[in-house]
């Protein structure tokens, strides 16, 4: 069941008529499928990408091999290309891509433990970006990430208006 936040945001979309589309990579899929839940989600949802390996930013995305070497995988930078990338394949009036460590096992460092989440979007043409950190388990912290992008996107447009039944 997505969040109040997730559905309120979704309804601000359609309010507007706007449409949405994610490059997932630390949230593998978990956004096109909060979203995919809601009431009239294909007048908003344009689709999503899970872009996990590295062979999809690449192959599919567009990410370059150098920003990839440069900054790692989950990195402001990848996560900016990925929004790029996202927007060329399947354009959309709001981009999200995402990257991240939810879990050990990926680039963490000192600077940027488990928990660091990076954002990249558009809203119409303006870009915008946030870095996250999220001291918890993995889905939380996949979760957290979802709902502080809804709550931005919220906060850019117009309140919602919601049926009674949502």
């Amino acid at each position: 069941m997505p969040s109040d936040i997730v559905i309120k945001c979704s309804h601000a979309l359609k309010d507007q008529d706007l449409t949405i589309a994610f490059a997932e990579s630390v949230t593998a899929g978990k956004f096109i499928s909060e979203f995919a839940l809601i009431p009239n989600c294909g007048k908003v949802l344009k689709g999503g990408i899970a872009c996990y390996d590295v062979s999809v930013k690449v192959n599919l995305m567009g990410v370059s091999q150098e920003t990839l070497d440069q900054f790692t995988p989950e990195s402001a930078e990848v996560t900016e290309e990925l929004a790029i990338g996202l927007r060329k394949l399947m354009p959309a009036d709001v981009i999200v891509a995402v990257t991240g460590l939810a879990a050990p096992g990926g680039s963490e460092t000192e600077e940027k433990p488990v928990g660091t989440v990076f954002i990249h979007g558009f809203i119409k043409d303006k870009p915008w970006k946030q870095r996250l950190f999220i001291d918890d388990e993995p889905e939380q912290v996949i979760l957290k990430s979802i709902d502080t992008v809804a709550e931005y996107l919220l906060q850019q447009l117009p309140p919602p208006t919601i049926p009674p039944n949502c």
